[in-house]
């Protein structure tokens, strides 16, 4: 993000834009709950049973129990001994997606998706001529709800990063507005954590700084934040204030999807490492499959005991198409540095060179 003028006041009010975040509530388990009747009212996790599994989705009934996307399918099932699995069904939710898209295309051009279930909407200028944001997310909330029987909440603002924040305040089936001269004000009580792309590593950071909440942010100087957290300090900076001129991206595509973990213990043996690099898999794959998005680079990142960090890539000619064809390749770039030279600390997997399915390009099939 370019950051506004630096000499100008930080008070100076945003580009008054009107932004829409549409986030489905608990789309997955909630469409497998609409297809399946006696799933209705129940805790629901979408995604693997097995050991390695991973949890896709779980429906608000799930939540309640601490289960959430990500979370290794063994732990939700601990935290919840009658969670139900439903195998995925990534065709159904991806036409259901095109259904939604369709329906956001009747008021607007200017389109982000994030992912199969969530959007960015710039409606300042609207094709149907509503002038209120409010009744424009109204009305695309409805025709969801009348069209797929799927509920959606919505955060409307001035601008993305307090759509997001707006769109998680009254969920589910909700929407709330942040106007301009509310913006600043709702940030500064907003525990840090909450915001939108400070993830928990950075949180902690922050934290262990005495930064709480965006008020404690706020506070900080631009030069404090930009020599602690880099590039990223600047859009700490503005977004404390209520501040994000980031457009709205038609056809956004994430240029590469990774995950990384940091061992308790270093680790030496083949089978560790194997198995610490399948929870990574799982994580990229189950992003694969939310977004639609597939790639043609695997890349292992590996850091040793004394900080000592490397990589290494394998591209092919066609997209990887499932999960199995992107371990196999992570897997043999692994292989490939043992024995290490010396203990590992971190793992990392990522996925780069993205296309989207509808791009009908070919995908790569390994051999088995």
């Amino acid at each position: 993000m370019t950051p506004p003028d630096r000499d100008k006041a930080v008070s100076a009010p945003p580009s008054h834009r009107k932004i829409i975040h549409i986030d489905m509530d608990a789309f997955y388990a909630s469409v497998e709950q609409r297809d399946d009747p006696a799933l209705r009212g129940k805790p629901v996790a979408v995604g693997g049973s097995r050991e390695r599994g991973v949890v896709a989705a779980a429906s608000y009934e799930a939540r309640k129990f601490g289960v959430r996307s990500a979370m290794p399918s063994v732990t939700a099932k601990r935290q919840c001994p009658d969670l139900i699995f439903v195998k995925p069904r990534f065709e159904v939710y991806k036409a259901i997606s095109r259904q939604i898209r369709e329906i956001f295309a009747e008021h607007t051009p200017i389109i982000e998706p994030l992912s199969l279930d969530e959007a960015y909407l710039d409606v300042t200028e609207n094709l149907q001529g509503i002038p209120l944001a409010r009744d424009i997310a109204l009305q695309i909330r409805a025709k969801i709800k009348a069209e797929t029987g799927l509920n959606a909440s919505a955060g409307i603002s001035y601008n993305k990063f307090l759509a997001k924040l707006a769109s998680d305040h009254r969920k589910p089936n909700g929407q709330y507005v942040i106007s301009p001269e509310m913006g600043p004000g709702f940030v500064e009580a907003l525990p840090v954590g909450k915001f939108h792309g400070i993830g928990p590593a950075t949180t902690a950071k922050m934290n262990a700084l005495g930064i709480q909440t965006g008020l404690d942010l706020r506070n900080q100087p631009l030069a404090f934040l930009h020599d602690t957290f880099g590039k990223s300090g600047d859009y700490y900076y503005w977004i404390s204030r209520g501040v994000d001129e980031r457009p709205v991206r038609a056809n956004r595509i994430r240029k590469s999807v990774g995950a990384e973990n940091t061992f308790f213990t270093d680790l030496t043996a083949l089978d560790a490492m194997i198995a610490e690099l399948g929870q990574l898999i799982d994580k990229v794959w189950h992003h694969c499959e939310s977004t639609g998005n597939r790639g043609r680079t695997v890349t292992l990142k590996v850091k040793f005991s004394d900080f000592e960090i490397i990589t290494r890539s394998r591209s092919v000619p066609v997209a990887v198409s499932n999960r199995g064809d992107l371990e196999r390749l992570a897997i043999g770039l692994l292989a490939s540095e043992m024995p290490v030279p010396k203990p590992v600390r971190l793992l990392g997997v990522s996925l780069s060179s993205l296309q989207t399915e509808a791009d009908g390009e070919p995908q790569l099939n390994l051999p088995i």
